[in-house]
């Protein structure tokens, strides 16, 4: 049961006294003879707030879906058989297929997502999950590089091309390798750190950027894809010019997208533009909201940049608020009411406002309630073998709103996946650090001067 507000519907067939009954004229219900305060909505997503046990049953579905569908395998090619002897890897080595794939940058998202699931939860699977990939990829690793040519099974991870191959994927290993793992993980890191800072084309003014789909475009996705990895790896090594940049990179991004009136960021930026198309797409702004969530987490609170980091958390949670659904959804773009509902977008918003209120860097009796609200939308999302569904697939850059409003959604759109699983951890983190109560039907912060 959801909250304090549940309402039994009686579902056993009716009795002859019952039909005749219900032939009856039924009373006009009034303000002289009925509290019609107290009458129930007829919410579209279950409203109120739930217990840790059920957040956690929503989770776990997710988690025993993916464990039991990307398997850890490496195959010959030729004829399907495995491959126990990981020296003997070439060419030919293929990695077994499931439904999602252990080397996109969704499941890096997972990865990290499945660490805070384990360390929320203390339910050691999650930890496991994480672990046993990352370190099949790791071992894997070395012996892939003796492999000659770059179209093999490990390519993207030995041979980077896109942000998208590195960035988030690296934050998941630095942190798995921060829990311990038995796996040479650094060389991984290192490789992914190098793409990230020395290879990927960049602006005159050092910012991130793509030759697509036009020239000097700047991609809101990639403030994820870049970011989270730079400030683990000052975490990892302690060395200053990774928070520097990090930070900076934020800033150039930031100056160039997020619109202030509006507290959202624009989808895409182009250098050679006049004017910049405002398409406020709901999961790049959650790849931006992350990415300054990660920040936070991570930066010595000595740094300078961080106040900045943190003002503009709270401008886009601000401005991301005021557009959420009545549903608890957040919409495919954000400012326009008539695009669907997406789930992954909401998940991501839900994790980031969750931890926000759990870290003390937004008013809590102003947010808490939101996102649980946000939280409840997301868990009607995820079906009864685990996939997360209403999220839309992968997305380039558009520059009007059908292509935006067309996307198709799948329930193997692996973008959903992580999102859920950490909104789950988090709002199960702030059901324990916070109380809540029904106060004259609504969701309430338990306001603390009231307890005992």
């Amino acid at each position: 049961m959801i909250g304090a507000l549940g309402l039994a519907i009686a579902c056993s067939p009716q009795t002859q006294e019952d039909q005749a009954a219900s032939t009856e004229p039924k009373e006009v219900l009034t303000d002289t003879n009925t509290p019609l305060h107290l009458l129930q909505p007829d919410y579209p997503v279950p409203y109120g707030f739930p217990e840790e046990k059920e957040v956690k049953a929503v989770i776990d579905r997710v988690y025993e879906y993916l464990d039991s569908t990307t398997p850890t395998e490496i195959l010959d090619k030729e004829n399907g058989a495995p491959l126990s002897d990981f020296s003997k890897v070439d060419g030919n080595s293929v990695l077994k297929q499931g439904d999602f794939r252990l080397l996109s940058y969704e499941w890096g998202v997972t990865y990290s997502s499945m660490l805070l699931a384990g360390e929320v939860t203390g339910d050691q699977r999650y930890t496991d999950y994480t672990k046993q990939r990352v370190k099949f990829i790791a071992d894997l690793y070395p012996q892939f590089k003796k492999v000659d040519g770059k179209a093999h099974a490990l390519h993207s991870v030995l041979y980077p091309g896109a942000l998208d191959d590195a960035g988030a994927l690296c934050a998941s290993f630095i942190k798995t390798s921060m829990t311990g793992v038995d796996a040479d993980v650094r060389p991984v890191v290192d490789n992914f750190m190098d793409y990230i800072m020395n290879g990927q084309f960049r602006l005159e003014d050092g910012t991130l950027a793509r030759n697509r789909p036009l020239k000097n475009t700047l991609w809101l996705d990639d403030l994820y894809m870049s970011v989270p990895a730079i400030v683990q790896m000052g975490k990892l090594t302690g060395e200053q010019k990774y928070f520097d940049e990090a930070v900076r990179q934020i800033k150039l991004f930031s100056g160039r997208m997020f619109n202030e009136e509006k507290g959202l960021y624009m989808h895409g930026w182009v250098q050679g533009m006049d004017e910049h198309p405002q398409f406020h797409w709901g999961r790049a702004n959650g790849w931006a909201i992350l990415t300054k969530v990660e920040v936070l987490n991570a930066l010595p609170e000595d740094h300078p940049g961080r106040p900045f980091v943190l003002d503009l958390l709270q401008k886009h949670i601000k401005g991301l608020a005021k557009l959420q659904s009545g549903s608890g959804f957040w919409h495919q773009l954000l400012d326009k009411s008539d695009s669907y509902l997406e789930t992954s977008a909401t998940a991501i918003y839900t994790y980031c406002i969750a931890k926000a209120v759990n870290e003390g860097w937004v008013d809590d009796q102003a947010y808490a309630p939101m996102t649980l609200l946000a939280w409840n939308a997301v868990s009607t999302k995820v079906n009864d073998k685990g996939q997360v569904e209403g999220t839309c697939v992968g997305t380039g850059m558009g520059f009007d709103p059908a292509f935006y409003y067309h996307r198709p959604i799948n329930p193997y759109a692996a973008h959903g996946y992580g999102p859920v699983i950490a909104a789950g951890a988090e709002v199960i983190r702030m059901l324990q650090m916070h109380d809540f109560e029904i106060n004259d039907s609504s969701v309430q912060l338990l306001d603390e001067s009231s307890k005992g």
